[in-house]
C-alpha cells in the first residue's frame, strides 16, 4: 500500500506550485487568483529510497518499483467552507478521501502574491482552516446521530458504538478541539476511522517559505513547527519555488543545485519521509533477477498481512516468510551469500515484520 496525502490551504499558499513540482507534471495551473484548481488534482509519485536502487544492483534485477504515493492538490479552502462558500462542500467531500492532510502554509512575503485575507500569518491561516473541518465534523456528527437514534433504540450493536464514537467526537468538537484529540480503544479503531471525520485525520504541516529561507526557515516557520510540536503533528519547511526548479532538473543538476542552497535532500524526499513517520508506515523489499520491488505497510504489521499487501492469496494461505535483514543482504552480498551465512530466517505468522526487511513469502494456493 501507498497512501493518500490531501494538499490543503487557503488560495495563492503555493499548493499548485508544490502539487507541480512534487508529481513532476502541470496538471495542476498555479496561477495567482484564488480557486485556480477547480477539480482536485491526482498524481503518484515514486517514493525515493537509495536501499531499493542497492539491494537491485546487488541482486541484478532487471526492473527496479518504487513503492508510491499520491497526492491530491484540492482547491483553495476560505471562511466559510463549511456552509459551502468558495468551493466548500466540494473540498470537504474531497478531503474525506485521504489518509492525511498536509496545511500548506504561506510563511513568506511577497508583495506580488496577493492572499485572500491581506495579510501573511501562517498561524491564523491554520486557525481558519482548522476551524472550517471542526464546523464541517460538527454538523455531519449533529446529523449522524439524529439518523442514529431509531437503530440504537432498537438494540442494534454497531449503531450503538457508532453513536458512543460520535458523542465523543461532538464533546471535543463542541469544545472547540479537533476529533483526532479523543482518545480511542483499539476495538474502537476500526469503527472511528469509519467515521471519516475530517479533524480526525492526522496533520502535516507545511511550511512554504522563499528560496533564502529553505535552508533555516524563519521566523514565522518557527511559530508553526512549535505549534506542530504542541499538536504532535508533523512540520516540513520547503520553497514551492525551489521545488518547482529542480523538478526540470536531471538527477546530477538537482543534487548540485541542493548542495548550492545547502540542502541536503529536495523537499518532495522530507515531505515523504514526514508522512510515513506521522501515519507509522514502513518499508520491506522482494528481490529478484527479474524484479527489485519496495512494498508500503504500516508499522507493527504481522507477516500475513504484509503478504496480503502483494496478493489477498499470499494472506489466505500464508505459510511463512523468509526473511533477511536489508543490512545483512547488503553486507554479505545477496540472498546466497546471507543463506550461507545463517543470516536467513523462517518466520511465521506471528512475525512482526521490519523496516528494511527482505522477504519472499511461501503460500498455499
Amino acid at each position: 500500500m501507498g497512501f493518500k496525502m490531501g494538499i490543503v490551504g487557503l488560495p495563492n499558499v503555493g499548493k499548485s506550485t508544490l502539487f507541480n513540482a512534487l508529481t513532476r507534471t502541470a496538471a495542476a495551473q498555479a496561477a495567482n487568483f484564488p480557486f485556480c484548481t477547480i477539480e482536485p488534482n491526482v498524481g503518484e509519485v515514486a517514493v525515493p529510497d537509495a536501499r531499493l536502487d542497492k539491494l537491485a544492483q546487488i541482486a541484478g534485477s532487471k526492473q527496479v518499483i518504487p513503492t508510491r504515493m499520491t497526492f491530491v492538490d484540492i482547491a483553495g479552502l476560505v471562511k466559510g467552507a463549511s456552509k459551502g462558500e468558495g468551493l466548500g462542500n466540494q473540498f470537504l467531500a474531497n478531503i474525506r478521501e485521504c489518509d492525511a492532510v498536509a496545511h500548506v502554509l504561506r510563511c513568506f512575503e511577497d508583495g506580488d502574491v496577493t492572499h485572500v485575507e491581506n495579510r501573511v500569518d501562517p498561524m491564523a491561516d491554520a486557525d481558519t482552516i482548522e476551524t472550517e473541518l471542526m464546523l464541517a465534523d460538527l454538523d455531519s456528527v449533529e446529523r449522524r446521530l439524529a439518523g442514529l437514534s431509531r437503530k440504537v433504540r432498537g438494540g442494534d450493536k454497531e449503531a450503538v458504538q457508532q453513536e458512543r464514537l460520535l458523542k465523543d467526537a461532538l464533546a471535543v468538537l463542541e469544545a472547540g478541539k479537533p476529533a483526532r484529540t479523543v482518545e480511542v480503544a483499539e476495538d474502537d479503531q476500526r469503527a472511528w476511522r469509519l467515521l471519516q471525520l475530517l479533524t480526525a485525520k492526522p496533520i502535516l504541516y507545511v511550511c512554504n517559505v522563499s528560496e533564502d529561507d529553505a535552508a533555516t526557515g524563519n521566523a514565522l516557520s518557527d511559530k508553526v513547527v512549535e505549534r506542530a510540536a504542541a499538536e504532535g503533528a508533523g512540520t516540513v519547511v520547503i520553497s514551492a519555488r525551489i521545488e518547482e526548479e529542480i523538478s526540470q532538473l536531471d538527477p546530477e543538476e538537482a543534487e548540485m543545485f541542493l548542495t548550492e542552497l545547502g540542502l541536503e535532500q529536495a523537499g518532495l524526499d522530507r515531505l515523504i519521509q514526514a508522512g510515513y513517520e506521522l501515519l507509522g508506515l514502513q518499508t520491506y523489499f522482494t528481490v529478484g533477477p527479474k524484479e527489485a520491488r519496495a512494498w508500503t505497510i504500516r508499522e507493527g504489521t504481522l507477516a500475513p498481512r504484509a503478504a496480503g499487501v502483494i496478493h489477498g492469496d499470499f494472506e489466505k494461505g500464508f505459510i511463512r516468510a523468509e526473511t533477511i535483514a536489508f543490512d545483512d543482504f547488503v553486507t554479505l552480498g545477496g540472498e546466497t551469500a546471507a543463506k550461507d551465512a545463517g543470516k536467513m530466517r523462517v518466520e511465521g505468522k506471528g512475525y512482526t515484520v521490519k523496516d528494511g526487511d527482505v522477504l519472499h513469502f511461501l503460500f498455499n494456493t
